[in-house]
C-alpha cells in the first residue's frame, strides 16, 4: 500500500514501480539514521559546550520569610482577630510603655513633697496608676500613628516588615478607626486628673503626630521623640494640684526634670536606632545613629552627663535631699556608664537587650531615689504634725 502511494501515475511497468519503492525506502532509512546521529551529536555537543553550574547547597537556599503568629505570651492567647491590633499597640513589647511612664512617675514623686498639703501615699499611688494607664494607651496610639506614617517603609526593614499594617493584616482605614478609639480612651484617663491637666497635656498631641514625620526631614528625630516621651515630666505637678504658672521655682524644677528626661530619651533611642541602621540607610530613614555612626559612644556619654546634671539641678531646686542625690543621681550615673561601656552597637540583639533592661536600670534607680526622698520628707512632716498636736 505504501508503494502504491508513491508509484508515479505514468509508470511504464510493474518492475519500475518496485525499484522506485525500494530506493525510496533505503533513502528514507538513511536520512532517518543521519538525523538521529545529528541529534545525538548536537545534544552532547551543547552539553559539553555549556559551563557546568554548581548546584546550591541547602544552606544557600533560603525560603522567603513568612509571618508566624505569636506562640507564647499574652498575645498568643487572644482571639485570632484581636492579635493584629495587640501587635499594633506592641502589647507584647511593653518596654516603650515603661519609658513613657517613668517621666510621669519622676514628676509625681518630685512634686509630692511640694504639694499643699503634702501628697499622701494614696494620692501618689492613685496618680501613678492613672499615669501608667495613660502611658499604655497613648504609647499604643503613638505606635498606630507611627505605623500609618511608615506603612510604605516598614515592609523594607527587617525588624518591621511583619507589623500588622505593613503585612496587610490591618488596613489603613481600620487603623484610623482604631486610633479614634485609642484617643477616646486616652481622653477618658486625662479627664480623671484635675482639670488643669487637660491644658498641660494637649500640646503633646502635636509632638506625637510629628515624630514619624521627623524621621524623613532631620537627622535628629530622637530629639522630637525626647520632647514627646518626656512630657510626663511636667504632668506630675498639675496632677497633684501644683500650678506651675504661679510657682517659679517649681516651674524651673519641672523644666529641668523635663530636659533631663529628654536627654535620657535621646540616649536610649540612639541605642535603639542602631538596630535598624543598615535598613534605615537603604530606605532613607534619618536618625541620630546614622548621623553619628562613628562617634556614637561619645555622644551617648555627653547625653548621659547632661541627664545627670539636669536631674541633680531639678532635685536641688525642689529641695530634694541626700537620698535623692546618692540613689537617683549617683545610681543613674553608674547605670548609664555600664550601658554605654558594654553595649555592642554593631549587634542588634545586644542593642535590644540594653535598651530593654536600661529602662529599669536607669528609670528604676531614679524612681527609688525619689520615692525614698519623698518618704523621708513625709515622715519628717508627720513628726512635726505630731509634735504640734501634742503641744
Amino acid at each position: 500500500m505504501v508503494g502504491d502511494c508513491f508509484e508515479p501515475s505514468n509508470a511504464r511497468g510493474h518492475g519500475y514501480g518496485i525499484k522506485t519503492t525500494v530506493r525510496w525506502r533505503v533513502a528514507q532509512r538513511s536520512t532517518l539514521s543521519r538525523a538521529i546521529k545529528c541529534r545525538n551529536f548536537s545534544s552532547h555537543s551543547v552539553k559539553a559546550a555549556l559551563p557546568s553550574t554548581p548546584q546550591p547547597s541547602e544552606d544557600q537556599i533560603k525560603s522567603p520569610a513568612i509571618y508566624t503568629p505569636p506562640q507564647t505570651g499574652l498575645v498568643s492567647k487572644l482571639p485570632a482577630s484581636w492579635i493584629p491590633y495587640a501587635e499594633l499597640i506592641r502589647l507584647d513589647k511593653p518596654t516603650g510603655t515603661y519609658y513613657l511612664f517613668f517621666p510621669c512617675l519622676f514628676s509625681t514623686l518630685l512634686a509630692a513633697p511640694l504639694a499643699t498639703p503634702m501628697a499622701s501615699m494614696v494620692d501618689v499611688a492613685t496618680t501613678g496608676g492613672l499615669f501608667f494607664a495613660g502611658a499604655m494607651i497613648m504609647r499604643g496610639a503613638g505606635c498606630t500613628i507611627n505605623d500609618l506614617w511608615d506603612r510604605n517603609l516598614d515592609p523594607h526593614v527587617e525588624r518591621t516588615k511583619f507589623r500588622p499594617i505593613a503585612r496587610g493584616a490591618i488596613s489603613p482605614q481600620n487603623a484610623i478607626v482604631f486610633l479614634g478609639f485609642q484617643m477616646l480612651a486616652g481622653l477618658s484617663v486625662l479627664l480623671s486628673f484635675p482639670a488643669q491637666c487637660f491644658w498641660y497635656a494637649t500640646p503633646s498631641l502635636i509632638l506625637v503626630t510629628l515624630y514619624p514625620l521627623a524621621k524623613r526631614v532631620t537627622n535628629y528625630p530622637q530629639a522630637v521623640l525626647g520632647l514627646t516621651f518626656s512630657w510626663g515630666a511636667i504632668m506630675g505637678f498639675p496632677a497633684l494640684g501644683i500650678d506651675l504658672l504661679s510657682d517659679t521655682n517649681t516651674a524651673i524644677s519641672a523644666a529641668l526634670l523635663y530636659a533631663s528626661s529628654v536627654a535620657w530619651t535621646i540616649n536610649y533611642d540612639m541605642i535603639y536606632a542602631h538596630m535598624d541602621i543598615k535598613d534605615d540607610a537603604k530606605v532613607g530613614i534619618k536618625s541620630i545613629a546614622r548621623a553619628h555612626e562613628h562617634n556614637t559612644k561619645a555622644v551617648l556619654s555627653g547625653l548621659a552627663g547632661a541627664q545627670v546634671v539636669l536631674l541633680l539641678a531639678a532635685g536641688y531646686i525642689s529641695g530634694a535631699g541626700q537620698i535623692f542625690t546618692i540613689v537617683s543621681c549617683g545610681g543613674t550615673a553608674v547605670a548609664l556608664d555600664a550601658i554605654i561601656r558594654n553595649v555592642k552597637l554593631e549587634d542588634p540583639k545586644d542593642c535590644w537587650w540594653w535598651f530593654k533592661n536600661g529602662a529599669w536600670m536607669t528609670g528604676g534607680v531614679i524612681s527609688v531615689g525619689l520615692l525614698g526622698d519623698y518618704l523621708y520628707r513625709r515622715s519628717k512632716e508627720e513628726g512635726k504634725s505630731a509634735l504640734q498636736i501634742a503641744a
